[in-house]
Formats: structure tokens, C-alpha cells, sequence
């Protein structure tokens, strides 16, 4: 357990965000600011008009290119979509800077590990923002479900994200639901029954996609995926079947916002003290080459 002698109790770790859209605004910059554990020390987008907006609330640097923010901190925080990140994490890592990535890692599986080969030679410190995991509901989840013998599960996430609103960007209605959700749902299932061994999957990932997950237990699972359905709210839910006992997770349960502190003391502790994350780049690859299996393109006429 960490105490109030731990080193970024006293000296934050310096955050650099690679993104100034509205999730880079709305959740990254202003997490990483609360601190105590972190400080947003730059921020660089493409825009600097954005980068700008996404700054002076906190009196962050704005850096002038990539290589400046790299220049003004010790960890980089991305939020850009899969190419951009794929592009520049593996820089930064390089630079021996820690690196708090965001799902995927890339667009496809050979740019997803050149981003963990990157991490890897480079000796840094990286971590997952896999946000559900950083809730202590689902850590209890993920630790009952191990408790128990599951023969079966059923699983979805689904929203109507991508057809309006900040979240329908190009990348997203480009891939559909399984490189943005997928990593979510697919996840989940891996920890809580036993690792997936194989993934067949049916439908269109820019409309709805049904997957098959076998896992090593034996079990066999089932994962529902869309962003382009009208829900309220988004549903993620996760029900598990055994010849003993039944086991359900909802996300519906959950405030999200608790998530952000301990993903920033994890991450700050991560790198102060140089340990490796289980949810790092390389539990990113792992992931991504679950979703290089499952990939369907829409056939062309």
C-alpha cells in the first residue's frame, strides 16, 4: 500500500497529453490535472487552436510539436485515434518516456505490437485505458468469477454512439464496434473465465457484430457489439453460467468517474516506482490479436 511518504505524493508525475478532442478535454486532461499524483504538464494536438483549449484551464504548456512535448514531461497520455497513437507511442518510448495508451493500440495487429515492441525496447512503464477495470465492482467481478466453475457466458456493449455526437469520429465509424468496444467486452470475458483461445464471429463491426469466444477452461462465450443502436444509455453487461451458481455484471451499476483516480494513482505509481502494469502494452496486443481474429470487413458489391 502506498503511504503518504511515497515519492509522487511530493513530486507528481509530469503528463504530457498527445490530443485535444473532446474525450482528450473531457477526461484525459482534466483527470491527469487533479493530480495529486500527476501533473498536466503540456499538451500538443495538431491543432493548436485545440491543444490551446485543452491546456489553459490547467496552465498546461502548450507545445509547439510532438517532439517539444516530449521535451516538457516523463510520461505521455494519448488520445487520438488508433493510427495517430500507433504512430507516435513507439517515439515516445524510444524518448524512455511512460506511456498511458489507449485501446486499441492500432488500427490493426502489425501496428499494435510495433507499439508494444516499442514499450518493450524501450523499458518503459505503459498501462491500459481500459476504464471499466479501474472500478472496484468490476474487480470484484473479475475475482468471484475466478472462484467459480463457468460453462457459458452471454455479454454485450452496445450504445448508439456513432450516430451522432463527439463520439462518432472517422476511425470509429471506419472499424465499427470491435476495435472501439471490443477491447472492453473482450477483456472482461478473458480475465473473469480463462483466457480465449479462439473468436468466430458473424454481422458487420460498423453495425452489429456477434462473437464466439472459446477459452481454454472449456467454456464458450458470447459477445454482441454496435455502437449504431438507440439505447438511453449504454448497456455492457456480462452474464456468466455455471452448473453451480450464476454470476452477472452490469456496468449499469457503476459511476464511471470512480474509475479515473485509482487508473491515475495506478499508472503514477507505476511509474514511480518502474513496475510493470498487468494492463500494459503488451495485455494490448494480447487483446488486439484476439480482435485480428474476429475482423470482418463488409463485403464490396
Amino acid at each position: 500500500m502506498i503511504n503518504d511518504s511515497s515519492p509522487w505524493i511530493h513530486r507528481p508525475v509530469e503528463i504530457g497529453l498527445v490530443g485535444a478532442g473532446p474525450w482528450a478535454r473531457a477526461m484525459h486532461a482534466r483527470i491527469l490535472a487533479e493530480g495529486p499524483e500527476t501533473r498536466l504538464a503540456a499538451v500538443w494536438a495538431r491543432r493548436a487552436e485545440a491543444a490551446q483549449l485543452a491546456a489553459e484551464p490547467y496552465g498546461a504548456h502548450v507545445a509547439a510539436s510532438f517532439d517539444e512535448l516530449l521535451d516538457h514531461c516523463e510520461a505521455v497520455a494519448f488520445a487520438v485515434p488508433p493510427l495517430v497513437q500507433a504512430e507516435l507511442a513507439p517515439l515516445a518510448a524510444k524518448r524512455g518516456k511512460a506511456v498511458l495508451l489507449e485501446k486499441p493500440l492500432g488500427p490493426d495487429l502489425p501496428s499494435a505490437r510495433r507499439v508494444a515492441d516499442a514499450v518493450s525496447e524501450g523499458d518503459v512503464v505503459s498501462q491500459l485505458v481500459l476504464t471499466k477495470r479501474y472500478h472496484p465492482v468490476t474487480r470484484s467481478f473479475i475475482a468471484d468469477a475466478r472462484s467459480i466453475d463457468v460453462t457459458g457466458a452471454r455479454s454485450c456493449y452496445l450504445h448508439g454512439g456513432f450516430l451522432s455526437g463527439d463520439f462518432a469520429t472517422g476511425w470509429r465509424l471506419e472499424h465499427g464496434a470491435l476495435l472501439d468496444l471490443g477491447p472492453h467486452l473482450i477483456d472482461l470475458l478473458d480475465a473473469a473465465i480463462s483466457p480465449i483461445t479462439t473468436i468466430h464471429s458473424a454481422g458487420d463491426p460498423r453495425r452489429w457484430i456477434e462473437l464466439t469466444c472459446e477459452h481454454a477452461n472449456g467454456a464458450v462465450s458470447q459477445a454482441s457489439l454496435s455502437g449504431t443502436v438507440a439505447l438511453p444509455r449504454a448497456h455492457t453487461r456480462v452474464e456468466l453460467f455455471g452448473p453451480e451458481t450464476t454470476l452477472s455484471y452490469d456496468t449499469a451499476e457503476i459511476d464511471h468517474e470512480e474509475c479515473w483516480p485509482v487508473l491515475r494513482r495506478e499508472f503514477a505509481t507505476a511509474v514511480r516506482t518502474n513496475t510493470p502494469s498487468p494492463l500494459d502494452a503488451q495485455r494490448g496486443l494480447y487483446l488486439q490479436a484476439l480482435m485480428d481474429q474476429a475482423m470482418l470487413w463488409p463485403s464490396t458489391p
